[in-house]
This record gives C-alpha cells, sequence and structure tokens, in this order.
C-alpha cells in the first residue's frame, strides 16, 4: 500500500532554545536526517518537511543532503500552530496516499509500528499507535481525511480535536518510544549523549 509522509518541523523550539530538527541523532545524523531515512527506508513515495523560514534558513547553511523523495515546505505564520503546518504540508503532496504524520521532537521511527499502522488502516479513517494505552507518533491518516483537511478552513483547529469527527482506530505497539516528545535540553539529556 502506498504511503506518503509528513514531518512538522515549523515550531519556535523555543523549550529546547534551538530547532529539533538540528538536534544532534548519532554521530553521523542529526534528527531531520534519522527521521527521513527511515521513512523512505520504509518505501514512503513522498516526505514532505514543514520547517519555519529560520529553520530553512539553519537547513540551508547545514548543507543537508536529504533523501531524494524529501521535499522542503515552508510555513511561514508558524504561529498558527501544528494544524496549519499540516495543512501547509499536504497541499505540497503530488499523491494523496495515507499520511504518516510525524513530528520532529520524537526522532524514533520504528518500521514494525509503521507496518502495524499500514496495515490496520483499511477499514478506519486514522490509527493511532499506543503503549500501554498511552497515544504516540507517528499518527497514520487515510486517503479520506487527507482529502478533509485540505478542504478545512479553520487553520487554527486543534488536529486532535479535528479528528473527533473520525473513526479511528488505535493499535497496541510493542515500542515505547512512540511516546517520546524531547522538547527540552533535560529531556534531550535521557535519551542522547555524546
Amino acid at each position: 500500500m502506498e504511503c506518503s509522509a509528513i514531518i512538522l518541523a515549523a515550531g519556535r523550539s523555543g523549550r529546547m532554545g534551538k530547532p529539533k530538527f538540528a538536534l544532534k541523532f548519532n554521530r553521523g545524523k542529526i534528527f531531520l536526517e534519522e527521521i527521513v531515512a527511515q521513512f523512505s527506508n520504509f518505501g514512503c513515495k513522498e516526505i514532505i518537511v514543514v520547517l519555519n523560514e529560520e529553520g530553512k534558513k539553519l537547513f540551508d547553511k547545514l548543507n543537508l543532503r536529504l533523501s531524494g523523495v524529501a521535499k522542503i515546505v515552508i510555513n511561514h505564520h508558524p504561529e498558527y500552530e501544528r494544524f496549519y503546518s499540516l495543512k501547509t504540508g499536504l497541499i505540497s503532496l503530488v499523491n494523496s496516499n495515507n499520511v504518516f504524520i510525524h513530528n520532529i521532537d520524537n526522532p524514533f521511527v520504528d518500521e514494525d509500528v509503521l507496518k502495524l499502522l499500514l496495515n490496520a488502516i483499511n477499514d478506519t479513517d486514522y490509527c493511532t499507535p499506543t503503549f500501554n494505552s498511552r497515544g504516540g507518533h507517528p499518527v497514520l491518516l487515510s486517503k479520506n481525511v487527507v482529502k478533509e483537511i485540505l478542504t478545512e478552513d479553520d487553520i487554527e483547529i486543534n488536529l486532535r480535536d479535528f479528528l473527533k469527527r473520525y473513526n479511528g482506530k488505535r493499535v497496541e505497539a510493542q515500542s515505547d518510544k512512540i511516546l517520546v516528545n524531547i522538547n527540552t535540553p533535560e529531556e534531550y539529556g535521557n535519551f542522547f549523549v555524546f
């Protein structure tokens, strides 16, 4: 089944103090490179990375080379929050496949979780992975929900509230990494030591 991915990285990273997409993942990659590589290896046909204007300047300065299927899109209004970033990314898709939505503050992408979600999307509008009954990321949106987001006029709606209009499925995953949310230097230090 064909799929695409939107990586949301247009936030201001105020608590972290620097753009989260540029945090070091290992000695060879930063968060953004790792996430794009994982979705590309999984077989996503399109990967859209949504950055704000300052993030794009840093991206260019770092001279990053992402997978050939990855495309950078600028959110010129990060103050409109996450739903607007998502819509900005979705507008840039060439194909309206099922779409994974992944936040930059979780650099861990598990192929088994992606397969689990993709196998479960057939009879529902969206899927969320869970671990010990707690929801995590990425979320997988069906083609139908993608089309509905593109026609939604309220650009400041909360994605969680928007999804309440649709049938969702929670899928139990075997990895607690779906719950990771790195927003501060302390949280970063819990997972990464260089």
